[in-house]
């Protein structure tokens, strides 16, 4: 859990300052679970630039809680979090100084996302809290309020937990709990994983992921290693101490962050997928009658692949298809015979060997047309698909044909240039895996659109 907070305070000489407002969301890294929001009497002046500043002045004060009052309840909010702001130094010196009155120690771990937003976002030309969400896209209001504030600061974490594809900040949060002695039994781990599409990540108990996997279920596929008898299942009980998971809504995004945090993790029970995930290849080759072929083979790195499959069957059925919606088959009396294909009488064979009725130039015309068709080339393409919310949608960006990576965005974000949605995107790598896990999908199931630009 992580207390995402933001406090205002009068101003004035260092450790003198009193609060004047408090926000604190209860995050599980998921969602929003608690929340409380305060003015507070800080029972002195406040400094008139600060008034200026926040629009919060003595008289508004006059009849809001003392700190010793909301005390209790920032204890109870708080209790088991990580503490979570924007120049986490600040808020956590003051909320120690106020508890520290009181006679009562205030000890937590804290994230700052200045920090985290510096290693994971870097080159951003501020990192001050306003400038930086307006630079992502992310709507603020009540700026230099504790409420608005914490709320960007809500989104900003969650954007930052996103682009933390070593999950340094899980890691580092399932050690602070190893250190209060929580040990959940599997059955407790099952009951708080959600029944949608996502990633999930197996931890042991120094923190360490040990397995990662992707499904439409994620509570489904979790118990199934639990119940296992299998000896990989049977290891993974062993091991376990928690799992952590991340919705993607989308199952483009959990094939692909699948492929990306396995090879960048390297989990020790993911030793197997960590292999190729297509070992079959299209490509396109001009035979010795000048013909474009088209033929499947074993992949090899040393030619240039159109797309890949995980099987030959699967290579096999897709050529049938493209066979048909793209007439690669003989024309007899003026018509194309989808029969004819001289693929369907050698699964190695290529297309074109037997045709004879046409030109060269129109048959290859048809190949080019494929080609272009279901290949990315130099493509800058933006594939739009569902998001974790109904209010949210996710973005696979390709530019001069490399996947550069995907993203979140609300539909109220202000996605309005590519400048805006290159900040939000959580690179990644373009390997041969990713290409065709894009290809794979796209030939496969309908997302919501793909835009050019």
């Amino acid at each position: 859990m992580y207390a995402i907070l933001d406090i205002e305070t009068t101003g004035g000489q260092y450790d003198e300052e009193g609060i004047t407002e408090i926000a604190i969301y209860k995050y599980n890294g998921h969602e929003i679970v608690d929340q409380f929001i305060s003015l507070v009497n800080p029972e002195k002046p406040i400094q008139p630039f600060v008034v200026k500043l926040t629009g919060i002045n003595n008289a508004m004060l006059r009849s809001a809680p003392k700190f010793y009052e909301v005390a209790k309840r920032i204890i109870e909010i708080t209790d088991g979090c990580v503490i979570v702001a924007h120049n986490a130094a600040f808020d956590y010196r003051i909320l120690g100084t106020e508890f520290r009155r009181l006679g009562f120690p205030f000890k937590k771990s804290t994230l700052c996302t200045i920090e985290l937003a510096k290693k994971l976002i870097p080159e951003q030309p501020s990192y001050s809290l306003g400038k930086l969400v307006r630079s992502l896209g992310i709507p603020i209001a009540d700026r230099h309020r504790a409420n608005g504030d914490a709320m960007a600061t809500v989104k900003l974490f969650k954007l930052l937990l996103s682009k933390d594809s070593q999950k340094e900040i899980v890691k580092n949060y399932i050690k602070t709990e190893v250190k209060t002695g929580i040990s959940p039994k599997l059955l407790d781990i099952i009951d708080v994983l959600p029944s949608k599409t996502g990633i999930y990540y197996i931890h042991n108990e120094e923190g360490e992921i040990i397995y990662i996997g992707k499904s439409k279920n994620i509570k489904k596929r979790v118990n199934q290693h639990f119940t296992g008898t299998n000896p990989k299942s049977k290891k993974i009980q062993r091991s376990v101490y928690t799992v952590t998971f991340e919705e993607t809504g989308s199952e483009l995004i959990a094939l692909l962050k699948e492929s990306e945090e396995i090879k960048v993790n390297k989990p020790i029970y993911n030793k197997a997928q960590r292999k190729t995930l297509f070992p079959w290849a299209l490509y396109a080759e001009k035979n010795a009658k000048g013909y474009l072929s088209l033929k499947i083979g074993k992949s090899d790195g040393r030619k240039k692949e159109l797309t890949s499959f995980s099987t030959a069957l699967e290579g096999k059925k897709t050529l049938f298809k493209i066979t048909e919606d793209f007439n690669l088959c003989q024309k007899i009396n003026g018509l194309y015979d989808t029969k004819k294909s001289c693929f369907q009488y050698d699964v190695k064979q290529c297309f074109g060997a037997c045709i004879d009725k046409e030109e060269t130039d129109e048959y290859n015309k048809r190949v080019n047309q494929f080609i272009d068709t279901n290949t990315f080339n130099k493509n800058n393409l933006i594939i739009t698909d569902r998001g974790r919310t109904h209010n949210e949608r996710s973005a696979v960006l390709i530019e001069d044909g490399v996947y550069k990576g995907y993203c979140f965005y609300d539909l109220n974000h202000q996605i309005k240039n590519i400048e805006i949605l290159r900040k939000l995107i959580i690179p990644m790598q373009n390997d041969r895996d990713t290409k065709n896990i894009i290809q794979s999908y796209l030939r496969k199931r309908k997302v919501m659109k793909v835009d050019t630009f």
